[in-house]
């Protein structure tokens, strides 16, 4: 039974990762129901109000500014996500085996797209979505691309939200809703989760998680786990 924040975290930290809510994709979500669904039992838990404790909607930034132990971007089913830092080595293991950007880009499994995205990141160190945009030169009419290249670095575990920033008008006011700001997964964590995900192998992690999916979805299907897993 989840009736607010807290017990959503404990859930969290409990199961180790979860989809972000609203379709569990055959995995797990903590939260199965979305905005425009009923929930299964009652709960105070609703969607879009804005109360901190019981909209799940705010719980995503809530977890980035109040905590250093949970990464959420999308990351599973090229959807939202989230994954505790007990769980993140091993899937740094299971996906980049280890690799950097920059040996992942020259062996042809990220764009160049990505690496325009992902070079103005690295250097800036935290961004907001509007500024990658203009500092990697991307226009309007490269609005799709720029979006399946972020979802690409997201799910290769290269960048990951980490916020997210009001935007700001020339005039200096407030306006719109907040955008979010990515960083990179390595300035995100302490150097010790890619110390650990360096003495997991592929296919230690891809057992070890699987093993606990099973745990949390019994009915889960072996083509769905291995997609959550690898992406």
């Amino acid at each position: 039974m989840i009736r607010n924040y807290d017990d959503f975290l404990q859930n969290l930290l409990s199961a180790g990762f979860s989809m972000g809510g609203g379709n569990d994709d055959g995995i797990y979500a903590i939260i199965p129901w979305g905005w425009n669904q009923v929930p299964t039992h009652d709960t105070p838990i609703a969607w879009h109000t804005g109360n901190p404790d019981t909209d799940p909607w705010e719980w995503r930034m809530r977890v980035l500014d109040e905590r250093n132990d949970i990464a959420y971007a999308k990351v599973f089913f090229k959807k939202s996500g989230f994954i505790t830092t007990q769980w993140y080595p091993y899937f740094l293991a299971a996906r980049r085996e280890g690799n950097t950007f920059a040996e992942a880009y020259a062996d042809g499994t990220m764009s160049h797209t990505a690496k325009r995205i992902y070079d103005v990141v690295a250097k800036s160190g935290t961004l907001p979505v509007e500024a990658i945009k203009q500092l990697a030169g991307f226009g309007r009419e490269d609005k799709a691309a720029f979006d399946r290249a972020l979802t690409e670095l997201q799910m290769g575990l290269f960048i990951t939200m980490c916020g997210s920033r009001q935007k700001i008008s020339q005039k200096g006011e407030e306006y719109g809703w907040s955008s979010t700001v990515f960083c990179t997964t390595e300035s995100f964590f302490d150097q010790e989760i890619f110390a650990k995900a360096a003495e997991i192998g592929p296919t230690e992690a891809h057992a070890a998680i699987r093993e606990q999916i099973l745990k949390l979805n019994p009915q889960a299907q072996d083509k769905k786990i291995s997609k959550f897993i690898l992406g």
